[in-house]
């Protein structure tokens, strides 16, 4: 019985060191996969950061080439209205003279009449 019983007991012991190493095994390989998957991940969120950087950086080329339009623009759009400015005054000095000459040709015709 004892021999029986010291066999079993080593049965068990033999039984109980595979399971532990087993479990050791299974330990080290979901650690090591822990570790793969944490790795792609800082790889992941490293693409996803330089990709964000790199929007931003031509978004901001792009906000500042709008804001050059812009300028471009405006001064374009104030030179325009100056312009219109110096062209109404002319087009009224030369109403003025025109009526000044037709007055002057009026009195001619009356002179010439008489």
């Amino acid at each position: 019985q004892l021999q029986l019983t010291m066999a079993e007991r080593n049965e068990l012991t033999k039984s109980l060191e595979m399971v532990q190493n087993q479990l050791q095994e299974k330990e080290s390989e979901i650690k090591r996969e822990i570790s793969e998957y944490k790795d792609r991940l800082l790889q992941a969120e490293k693409a996803h950061q330089d990709a964000l950087t790199e929007a931003n950086r031509k978004n901001e080329v792009e906000i500042e080439a709008c804001h050059e339009k812009i300028s471009s623009l405006e001064h374009f759009i104030r030179s325009q209205k100056l312009e219109i400015e110096h062209l109404k005054s002319n087009k009224e000095q030369l109403n003025n003279s025109l009526k000044e000459a037709n007055q002057a040709l009026g009195e001619l015709l009356k002179t010439k009449v008489r």
